[in-house]
């Protein structure tokens, strides 16, 4: 008995001892951290300084002291919003390394140094940072201790560490900590995502930190952190590669609104506020998505390769040749429009390979010179020996109705839209422009000539602009002089305040162009993201694309266009893909974009959904033959998918008692239904938790929402209720089923009318 109490009271000095370094440990690193936001305080209250005072002085002198003005505030509140965005967790690591000149290195969301110069934190994407995420214990890279910090606000609320130099713990040195890893991961969900720049495995590092030059594809299955990896690699490579991409920016393409607004605030934590975030249906400015596409052979002709030949012809239909001469009335006098003069017109037009609006000046000059010498031998005939003025000729010829109504007959001005329209609701147009498919996929793109804008036709128009070029613009002239004017003021300006910049060590400098077209909208200074999203025709250093696997050969071709340079991440997972004209393989998919100029990398760790549930998600994909990427769940969940079994007539209500049963205080549910249950089951919902039912990817306050299949892509939940899984699949396709199996990080309920196979079961 003696010996036994000796033991439990040596236990509980152990115990005691343990808690006291641990508490020491933890008032070391809250110093540290105090330290470092002491510093993000102080430069944070420096810039609203800065800005405040240069507001004061407003805009005032010449039009280049207000582009010098102007060109500043834009730096300072860039550089505000920065530091505002990475106050959550600022610090997130330690590295303690081996004997050398520096031997404790913290690691943060940006880089921060006292006003000596002294280190505080190094930046996450720096190369000093990498060790962190790729040390281990059979190649530590110099790292005798990984340490991670937990933050809740400002304060240190636990430490993990990773020790990776055995000899660590014979210095008296603890262990401390349960995971960082894994407390990320059973976190619940907000309706937001968050970053994972403090758990970042190696496996995703190497594809975060992979060169630039290339067409890199991330093939991952559900719950590998794809997006995650992709978000962190657009801040790395804004980081890494500011000098090349400052002046063109980086594109992140997300697979809908909801998506986005799900991922906006990954970036700014990142340090990151220069990264375009759009989805296919706000890619081309000014141009509103009003209608859905909602035949699938339509949306499969209509990403097809050859729909590019169709706009060409449209376009080519649109300038025509005429079958006989043409008396045409000018001044009195008859003149003879002969098919020769067209002919020739139409060819030198052609071989200006101006876009159809502007070489269309070229054959209205060709026609009207030809014109004006036939014109002058009748006058000279009808008024012998009286001087004609030939600039008074030209204009009674343009202004004739008959030489109007020739030229516009031959060849119209055009609008993008209105050849979209007319091709897809004039069956004999598209007769003739899509000669080559049969009459029953022609009358499948047939459609009103009122039909909204479709996410499908995007391409189309896009591709119908450069073709047809802008219309042109009356009133137009001296316009470039302005802008020349505008230009040489903003060179100059941005040579008075470079070497101002230098000093105050601000990465790079805003170029001429920004700056004429800062002044040049006349109203509050547009950031680089809001003036790329501006121009149709901007092309980008590097494109991000998330859901890849969704794209059609035209959308891809869309997307290549606006980045010449062939820089990619292309992040998805082939077994997902569900859209009609979608590839079955990435080298089908990239084949219209670098060929087979790229190079895949694999994610095969599943980090979010619990291994029961990916058991059944495998079982489904294997069952149906999908192409999917087997992974490996990083735990175990404590509870295995439940299924469900109702009628139809109580389908409403068994969801309802689901809810009730399941949605969580905290973290996020989602219903996931056939498109045509949706409204059915939201109002229902609607009156039994009014307060809860959100939208999209849902907040924290309205936990709850409902959506399709499509729509989940790309976000998760604690608690999925698949609702009629097998109409599911018949509806969107095998692969949208098992995306939606695979959005739960806790729970999965399947409720179905109708027996599961065994596959489900």
């Amino acid at each position: 008995m003696k010996s036994t109490a000796v033991d439990a009271t040596h236990e509980h000095s152990t115990e005691r001892a343990e808690r006291e370094i641990y508490q020491q440990e933890l008032a070391r690193e809250q110093a540290h951290v105090d330290r470092c936001y002491n510093r993000l305080d102080e430069l944070h209250a420096e810039k609203q300084q800065q800005l405040a005072q240069l507001r004061r002085g407003g805009a005032q002198g010449s039009l280049q002291n207000v582009s010098e003005r102007d060109s500043f505030a834009t730096l300072y509140e860039d550089r505000i919003a920065q530091l505002e965005a990475v106050d959550e967790r600022l610090v997130f690591g330690r590295l303690d390394l081996e004997d050398g000149p520096i031997t404790t290195r913290y690691i943060g969301r940006l880089g921060l140094s006292e006003t000596d110069q002294t280190r505080l934190l190094v930046d996450w994407r720096a190369p000093e940072a990498s060790s962190f995420y790729q040390a281990t214990a059979a190649d530590p890279l110099g790292v005798r201790r990984r340490r991670h910090l937990m933050l809740a606000g400002r304060k240190v609320r636990g430490i993990e560490d990773d020790v990776l130099d055995p000899e660590l713990l014979n210095e008296d040195q603890t262990l401390q900590g349960q995971g960082a890893l894994l407390a990320a991961l059973t976190a619940h969900r907000t309706g937001q995502m968050g970053d994972i720049v403090a758990t970042i495995q190696s496996e995703q590092d190497a594809i975060i930190r992979a060169p630039i030059n290339q067409a890199l594809v991330v093939q991952g299955g559900p719950g590998t952190g794809k997006t995650a990896v992709a978000l962190h690699r657009a801040a790395y490579l804004l980081y890494t590669h500011r000098d090349r991409l400052e002046n063109s920016g980086v594109l992140l393409i997300g697979p809908s609104d909801a998506f986005l607004h799900y991922i906006e605030r990954v970036l700014p934590a990142l340090g990151e506020t220069g990264v375009s975030l759009r989805s296919l249906q706000t890619m081309l400015p000014g141009v509103q998505v009003t209608a859905e596409e909602v035949n699938p052979r339509a949306r499969y002709l209509k990403g097809q390769q050859f729909m590019a030949d169709v706009v060409h012809n449209a376009v080519s239909l649109r300038q025509r040749r005429i079958a006989e001469n043409r008396t045409l009335r000018v001044g009195g006098h008859d003149l003879t429009l002969k098919t020769s003069t067209i002919s020739k017109a139409l060819e030198t037009a052609r071989n200006s390979e101006k876009p159809h609006n502007q070489a269309r000046e070229v054959f209205v000059k060709t026609v009207l010179r030809r014109l004006l010498e036939q014109y002058q031998k009748v006058l000279a005939k009808a008024m012998p020996g009286k001087h004609q003025d030939e600039a008074i000729m030209m204009d009674e010829l343009r202004n004739s109705r008959d030489v109007k109504v020739a030229l516009n007959l031959c060849w119209m001005p055009l609008d993008a839209h209105q050849l979209i329209s007319e091709l897809f609701s004039k069956p004999d147009y598209l007769a003739d422009a899509a000669f080559f498919l049969s009459e029953a996929d022609r009358s499948v793109l047939l459609r009103d000539a009122e039909h909204g804008v479709t996410e499908d036709d995007l391409p189309l128009l896009d591709l119908a602009m450069d073709l047809l070029g802008p219309l042109p613009v009356r009133g137009a002239k001296g316009s470039n002089g302005q802008a020349q004017r505008d230009l040489e003021n903003a060179q100059q300006a941005v040579e008075n305040v470079r070497s101002q910049m230098a000093e105050m060590g601000i990465d790079g400098f805003l170029d001429a162009d920004k700056l004429a077209a800062l002044n040049s909208e006349g109203g509050p200074s547009l950031s680089d993201v809001e003036r790329l999203e501006r121009e149709r025709q901007w092309t980008y250093g590097h494109i991000v694309i998330d859901e890849a696997q969704e794209l059609s050969p035209m959308q891809w071709q869309f997307l290549a266009k606006r980045c010449p340079v062939k820089s990619f991440t292309i992040v998805g997972d082939i077994a997902q893909a569900s859209a009609p004209a979608s590839a079955r393989s990435w080298a089908e998919a990239m084949a219209p974009v670098v060929e087979d100029r790229y190079r895949e990398a694999a994610l095969t760790v599943n980090y979010r959904t619990p291994e029961q549930i990916m058991d059944l998600a495998h079982s489904w994909a294997a069952a149906q033959q999908l192409p999917y990427t087997h992974t490996s769940a990083v735990r175990v969940g404590e509870f295995a998918p439940e299924r469900i079994y109702t009628t139809a007539a109580d389908l409403a209500e068994t969801v309802n008692e689901l809810v009730q049963r399941l949605l969580p205080e905290q973290g996020m549910m989602a219903i996931i239904v056939p498109a045509d249950l949706k409204e059915n089951l939201q109002g229902p919902l609607s009156s039994s938790f009014a307060e809860r039912l959100g939208t999209g990817a849902g907040t924290v306050e309205r936990n709850l929402v409902v959506l399709t299949a499509t729509e989940a892509k790309g976000l998760e939940f604690d608690v999925v209720a698949l609702v009629e899984p097998l109409r599911i699949a018949a509806d969107q396709g095998s692969g949208d089923l098992f995306v939606a199996m695979t959005r739960a990080t806790n729970q999965l309920a399947v409720i179905s009318t109708e027996q599961l196979p065994q596959s489900l079961l």
